[in-house]
């Protein structure tokens, strides 16, 4: 097929970010769009998804048509589908672990393993001992490339011999550098008034691998024999360096230079410098040094410049310096060792000719890495993939569709019934009848009643939809204006008034009872939930608030003119936000101090009355906290959800605990996850939906599936060494309800199909 207009999405960091990655990112775009004669624009043939180091945010310049907070995990699988379904033909990433979320940028797995476009993946790093996490991400995404890119016949050995990957699958692409004339240094140096001065010069973000002080040492040494001798650093502290440590690193540099009487002959340039004036001092250097501590380095940017530029280098043999600088094109001294490095600098100022020779010899290599060329090049390799392009195959995960999930089975809750109500536990799939009754799970129960009815009209649900019905009408205690909670088997109720939860439970199940019930059941619902809705007034916590508010909207559904009962659904939401509001920080999206158990439903309340009501800033809360959610829960190797353990919670300041995780939160997520879809359309909701189903499938922490789908029936959570042997109602009603959600929304439609995703769904401005 020919192709003489290609396509491309670049996923990497960008311009106008102080980042190595950036820089290449927009220089490789450039590079791409004029080999096919345009240049960056929105509708242009290059187009970026740009990385943001979230809260940080940039001014994009119109070729950026997504944003990525590297943090946010849901993110990826939502540019995966905002590129699916764009105009481009092919998709090239640029990798290096530190620029993506996740442990070691597991987050990038989402995106490359949900597109469905041909895939390129250029390996900033390739390390030669990762860890074994580091590993399976390089190898992942190899898998899922069409080609890798690399940028030294080292890396391509690397590839080959430690991480298996096929030798025809690997392309070597230099990395890239401006097109720079070959001239003296000396009308650069007037520019920045260094006239009478020999230069050697750094640059790069500011870091201790930098080697500086073999540098500082070496000075010692010249400085006498060369008293017109300056060595300018270039470039601002990194910027992992300066939020961990300050400027500590570059002070105690300045004070060595003190120390040793340099300041005349040391200068650091501290700052993040454009690429013209980059250049510049770069032209007006007479030798390039790269005093680098460490060897493990594949590419090297700040070389590759420097080459371009036709400048002498003097560099310690890193691996990417003893590639690009063999053949007599720079000269390489031992790491660490300052004479060494003041004995070459020596050679080279009192030999002209070998400066004149280096110089030469580096800019001929520097002229094969042109931008223009390697624009070219890659060019070229897009074009072979189009015409010959791999099948890509969607993991069995993800998405799960209609066909693929477990029919709805009552058959374990039925068992777990009797004429009485909803028995709270079991042995193993035994009904357990030493622990009676509770209103918490006959509401749970009537509210997957009525959404199966809703679904199906099946007549055999209603036996079970009156039975937990009767329960509440029993529960409910007209002396106290409450639902009591806990019954025992012999039908003697243990309280006179159970908790607020509780209640809250039954005002959601009452006010869903209204809408989809049988007209029987609606009937009673309607009178016991304007019986049972003023105590919410009082209610002090915000679980029972957010149960409330889900009642009282289904509510509203039924008579949308009830002004009074919008308005004190109203004054719930108020609360609720008042409280996210005094609790939240920045990286604390919660409004308590302790996430503790049901967590969605919190969101979902708020969602759900912006939505509803069209409050734009409760929506917008309640999206904020469903996204930190999803993200403190989703398991940054697997990707899959592991929810905060009941023992132990999660501590604001302290760390989650991981067992014993409830299938209460694969429900109370899913929840959430739809009316997140519901309120935005935005597809990546229902993306999370179908990993609650996943978590209950066996997508989980242990690999091990929790229901029964002949029955119906869950365990009551993942523990340590694998699933609970028992099968309560609380964990079969969860997934019920995880299950009836996925059936009634994971249906292709133009919603589905149609891109959704704007800017503004994901990166919402905070009240």
């Amino acid at each position: 097929m020919a192709m003489d207009r290609i396509r491309v999405a670049l996923v990497g960091t960008y311009v106008p970010r102080q980042c190595g990655i950036a820089t290449f990112t927009h220089d490789l775009a450039q590079a791409i769009a004029e080999a096919q004669g345009e240049p960056l624009s929105r509708h242009g043939v290059v187009h970026i998804v740009a990385l943001t180091n979230w809260p940080q945010r940039y001014t994009y310049g119109p070729e950026v048509i997504f944003e990525i907070r590297d943090g946010i995990q849901g993110d990826y699988l939502a540019a995966a589908d905002y590129l699916n379904q764009a105009p481009v033909d092919l998709v090239c990433v640029q990798h290096e672990y530190g620029i993506f979320g996740g442990m070691d940028g597991a987050y990038v797995l989402d995106l490359v393993e949900a597109l469905r476009k041909p895939l390129v993946v250029t390996l900033h790093t390739v390390l030669y001992e990762p860890s074994e996490n580091q590993r399976r991400i390089l190898i992942a995404l190899a898998r899922r490339a069409d080609r890798v890119v690399v940028m030294t016949e080292r890396a391509r050995q690397f590839l080959i011999e430690r991480y298996g990957v096929q030798a025809e699958q690997i392309v070597r692409i230099d990395h890239g550098a401006p097109a720079m004339p070959f001239e003296d240094p000396a009308p650069y140096k007037a520019r920045l008034g260094l006239e009478g001065r020999r230069v050697l010069l750094t640059f790069g973000l500011l870091s201790p691998n930098k080697g500086i002080e073999v540098m500082i040492e070496a000075m010692k040494i010249l400085v006498p024999r060369y008293p017109d001798l300056l060595y300018l650093v270039v470039g601002a502290t990194h910027p992992e360096v300066r939020r961990r440590f300050g400027e500590s690193y570059r002070r105690s540099l300045e004070e060595a230079i003190t120390q040793a009487g340099l300041q005349d002959h040391i200068r650091f340039v501290d700052r993040y410098l454009d690429r013209e004036e980059l250049l510049t001092f770069l032209m007006a250097a007479d030798i390039y040094v790269a005093p680098y501590l460490a060897r493990e380095q594949i590419v090297s940017g700040t070389l590759t410049y420097a080459l371009a530029c036709g400048k002498a280098v003097i560099s310690t043999p890193s691996w990417y310096a003893e590639e690009i600088l063999s053949d007599g094109r720079g000269i390489l001294v031992p790491f660490q060792d300052p004479e060494a490095m003041a004995r070459a600098l020596d050679r080279l100022i009192s030999h002209p000719e070998e400066w004149e020779r280096l110089r030469r010899a580096a800019y001929a290599r520097g002229r094969e890495m042109a931008w223009p060329a390697i624009g070219r090049r890659y060019l070229d390799l897009f074009r072979r993939i189009l015409e010959r392009p791999r099948p890509v195959h969607r993991p069995a995960w993800l998405p799960l569709r209609p066909s693929k999930l477990p029919a709805v089975r009552l058959e374990h809750l039925r068992q777990l019934t009797d004429d009485t109500g909803l028995l709270q536990h079991a042995r193993g799939t035994i009904p357990d009848r030493q622990f009676g009754y509770c209103t918490d799970d006959n509401a749970r129960g009537l509210l997957v009643m009525v959404r199966e009815w809703a679904r199906n009209r099946d007549p055999s649900i209603l036996p079970l939809m009156k039975t937990y019905m009767a329960f509440l009408i029993h529960a409910w205690n007209p002396e106290r204006g409450r639902f009591r909670n806990f019954m025992g088997y012999d039908r003697r109720w243990l309280e006179d008034m159970g908790s607020e939860d509780a209640h809250g439970r039954a005002l959601w199940a009452l006010g869903e009872a209204m809408v989809f019930g049988s007209e029987d059941i609606q009937a009673v619902a309607v009178a016991l939930f304007r019986e049972a809705w003023p105590a919410s007034r009082g209610f002090q916590h915000p679980r029972p608030w957010a149960y409330a508010i889900l009642g009282g909207l289904a509510g509203l559904e039924r008579f949308p003119g009830d002004l009074p009962l919008q308005e004190e659904v109203r004054e719930l939401a108020r609360r609720l936000e008042d409280r996210f509001r005094a609790k939240a920080q920045r990286d604390w999206r919660w409004c308590d101090d302790v996430v503790t158990y049901d967590n969605g439903i919190l969101p979902a309340a708020l969602i759900a009355a912006g939505h509803r009501l069209g409050e734009s800033r409760w929506l917008t809360w309640g999206l904020d906290a469903l996204r930190w959610l999803v993200e403190i829960q989703t398991d940054p190797r697997g990707g899959h959800f592991s929810w905060i353990g009941n023992r132990g919670w999660f501590p604001r300041g302290g760390s989650k605990a991981r067992f014993a995780q409830q299938p209460l939160e694969g429900a109370a997520m899913a929840e959430a996850a739809a009316r997140a879809w519901e309120a935005t359309r935005n597809p990546i909701w229902l993306e999370v939906l179908e990993r609650c189903v996943g978590w209950f499938l066996g997508w989980n922490d242990r690999g091990c599936t929790l229901v029964d789908p002949h029955t119906g029936g869950c365990r009551d959570g993942l523990e340590p060494l694998g699933p609970s042997v028992h099968q309560g109602a609380e964990s079969t009603l969860a997934w019920l309800l995880t299950l009836q959600l996925a059936h009634r929304l994971l249906q292709p439609s133009p919603e589905r199909i149609r891109s959704t995703h704007t800017r503004s769904q994901f990166l919402p401005a905070l009240p």
